[in-house]
């Protein structure tokens, strides 16, 4: 063998162990993100998830709104990559506790009664205004001593929470998207598909409650999202009861 073909030989070897050691730094990388994105969702290899769908505001039975079906979409796109299986039930279906499966639970409390039983238990500092006479105050979210009122189609807020039952030994948590109208609650859903890395590098595995602002979607639509604050100490104190009217004397 003349220099110049071993010289060859040799480049090719050095090519092909230059490729297979790229292919498996690229496949050590892609699988140390897949299991940390797994494990910021609870969603392991196989596992089962459950999508909780919230009933259209004034809609009649089993309607949903688009926002929330592109929302669901959205929410099903990350159980796929994460290789789990998802489940939708209706909000008015879901009768079990949590942590033994992911939940993703879409919709406000007006909307969604699992999302009222969940701001009831675990977010005992938030309220959302749901009487249908409210007027400008309808839908409007308090948490803690703050409210915040929507400006339809200009100025609307979103919840988007991690919640684990801590203590109760859970492991999967709850993902909940509760916002002021459906556009809203997709506007949470995308934020979390965009920016779940951030979150998870800030938050890790453990719970958190965000504020969101959803500004101009009548232009927009769901895409532009501000962070107002992140909340989770104030909504996870309960609200002092309100105090009794005095007695008509």
């Amino acid at each position: 063998m003349n220099d110049d073909v071993r010289n060859i030989v040799l480049g090719v070897i050095a090519a092909g162990v230059s490729a297979a050691l790229g292919w498996l730094a690229r496949t050590y990388l892609w699988r140390r993100r897949l299991r940390r994105k797994q494990a910021f969702f609870g969603l392991p290899d196989n596992s089962e998830s459950m999508l909780v769908v919230n009933q259209k505001a004034g809609g009649p039975e089993l309607s949903v709104s688009r926002y929330d079906v592109f929302a669901l979409l959205e929410l099903s796109a990350i159980v796929k990559e994460c290789g789990a299986h998802a489940r939708v039930v209706g909000h008015d279906a879901t009768q079990q506790g949590f942590g033994e499966r992911t939940e993703f639970c879409v919709g406000g409390p007006y909307s969604n009664r699992r999302t009222a039983a969940h701001l009831s238990s675990l977010l005992p500092g938030v309220r959302m205004n749901v009487e249908t006479d409210a007027g400008p105050e309808l839908g409007a979210l308090q948490i803690g001593a703050d409210e915040y009122r929507m400006e339809r189609g200009r100025s609307e807020y979103a919840l988007l929470a991690r919640l684990t039952a801590d203590g109760q030994g859970a492991s999967r948590p709850v993902f909940l998207f509760c916002g002021q109208r459906a556009i809203t609650n997709q506007a949470a859903t995308r934020y979390l598909a965009r920016h779940h890395e951030r979150l998870r590098r800030k938050h890790g595995t453990g719970s958190f409650v965000l504020l969101l602002k959803v500004v101009n979607s009548g232009a927009y639509g769901p895409d532009v999202v501000e962070v107002v604050a992140d909340v989770t100490r104030v909504a996870r104190t309960p609200l002092p009861e309100p105090e009794p009217e005095p007695a008509q004397s």
